[in-house]
């Protein structure tokens, strides 16, 4: 795929939201082999979803950021820390800065809504992906989906 222009923005639409499910599904069920059953989960309905779609509206990759009691849940109780996950970029759109650009908008949502870090759960073949986004890991290697994760968190700046 040549490298086309791409828009990363919240998906605020159903049809945005399926696409964003259609995106998960193409990346996670079928190609890392996790159980669709465990994919989507109760916090899908209120998480905030980020869509990066090419010019001719083909979706490209997605996200998602948890906050509030549903973040709480995955980091401890910290209500001030969002959580970033289901981080997901078709394979033909991989290496054109999509992934960089969908953490960042997730980001950018964990600002807007008065968070001070984001943590996420990444898998540890993507660990140097996140490192380089400013993210540090911290605690033990585990599994989730039968695939190996690390905990990581990265502090944020407020908003200019």
């Amino acid at each position: 795929m040549s490298p086309t222009l791409y828009v990363v923005r919240v998906a605020e639409d159903p049809a945005d939201r399926e696409a964003c499910f259609a995106v998960r599904k193409e990346v996670f069920v079928v190609e890392q082999g996790v159980a669709q059953e465990i994919e989507y989960d109760e916090y899908d309905a209120v998480a905030t979803h980020v869509l990066a779609v090419r010019e001719d509206g083909t979706p490209l990759g997605t996200g998602r950021l948890l906050h509030g009691e549903a973040a709480a849940a995955k980091s401890g109780g910290d209500l001030s820390v969002g959580s970033l996950g289901r981080l997901a970029v078709r394979e033909e759109a991989r290496g054109l800065g999509v992934g960089v650009a969908l953490v960042r908008a997730i980001e950018d949502a964990a600002r807007a809504r008065g968070l001070t870090a984001v943590d996420l759960h990444a898998q540890t073949h993507a660990l140097g992906f996140y490192e380089r986004l400013g993210y540090e890991a911290y605690g033990s290697e585990f599994p989730d989906a039968g695939i190996p994760h690390r905990a990581m968190r990265r502090a944020l700046t407020p908003a200019a």
